[in-house]
């Protein structure tokens, strides 16, 4: 990947963030343009950064405005900036939360720094990264949560035949061009279809294209 991916870093732990950078820095297409040491910090860093960030590694145990609620404000005023969720709470309930407000991925603070820069390179291409324990948590918790409510499932007659196909190819997180290859569409064609598929399930980036999916089983994992 030639294009240079913007990343900000926002944690409490100086020591954590000092790691982080100096082993993010080390990738070629990776510029670490902003850090913050807490919610309010980021807030306040990120209304006067030009360029804004590409991707945010955002932990969710901070002091003062912790990175759930910052995440919230971030995705309100700064929709295209991407939010990966990182914290040493790799639970179902902190997984569920941080993608339902509009996470793109999710790691634990002790993952390896080759599995950090693979996520974060794969959030640039894609548009949102989730490893199997997430898509799992995603679908258990979903699909239970819809149920409690009594919620009525989705009528896939309402999506056309290629638009299925293409959805179904966005949950196995093929990129773009990945999709206009197997489909034997152009990439401008299989944009257009995701476009349509966001319209037509009211979400507003990948990452909600795959939750509406395994809500409405058009996608599973079992």
């Amino acid at each position: 990947m030639n294009s240079i991916i913007k990343i900000a870093i926002a944690d409490d732990e100086e020591l954590f963030r000092q790691g982080i950078t100096f082993i993010l820095n080390k990738e070629i297409n990776f510029d670490i343009i902003l850090q913050a040491e807490n919610g309010n910090d980021f807030i306040e860093k990120l209304k006067e950064a030009n360029p804004l960030p590409d991707i945010v590694l955002m932990d969710l145990n901070m002091p003062l405005l912790n990175g759930v609620e910052t995440t919230k404000q971030i995705k309100k005023t700064y929709p295209k900036i991407k939010i990966i969720a990182l914290t040493s709470y790799y639970s179902k309930p902190f997984i569920s939360n941080m993608i339902s407000i509009g996470a793109v991925s999710y790691l634990a603070k002790n993952t390896t720094p080759k599995i950090v820069i693979e996520t974060i390179n794969n959030v640039a291409r894609k548009g949102f990264h989730y490893d199997d324990n997430v898509m799992q948590v995603i679908q258990e918790n979903i699909l239970n949560s819809n149920a409690k409510k009594n919620k009525s499932r989705f009528d896939v007659d309402y999506l056309t035949k290629r638009e299925i196909e293409v959805l179904k190819l966005i949950c196995k997180q093929f990129t773009t061009n990945e999709i206009a290859e197997k489909l034997f569409l152009s990439p401008r064609t299989v944009e257009g279809h995701r476009n349509n598929l966001l319209l037509k399930t009211d979400t507003k980036n990948t990452a909600g294209l795959v939750v509406y999916a395994i809500t409405n089983k058009i996608h599973s994992l079992i």
